[in-house]
């Protein structure tokens, strides 16, 4: 499981994220963001989409 708790979510961030899921290459990945740190809901719709280019499928936020 990862969590990112930024205040500014980018997208760097999030393949920075997709980039620590190849590292470490485990059998299931969960990732959770808190919600206030997308600037708009686009930002948010890339996030997930980069995270689902990468494999990860299970992504919330709160």
């Amino acid at each position: 499981m990862i969590v990112c708790l930024d205040d500014e979510i980018t997208g760097e961030t999030v393949e920075g994220i997709a980039k620590l899921k190849e590292e470490l290459d485990p059998e299931t990945t969960q990732v959770v963001f808190k919600d206030a740190g997308f600037a708009d809901s686009n930002v948010k719709t890339n996030a997930i989409q980069i995270l689902k280019q990468a494999g990860i499928d299970d992504v919330k936020s709160i």
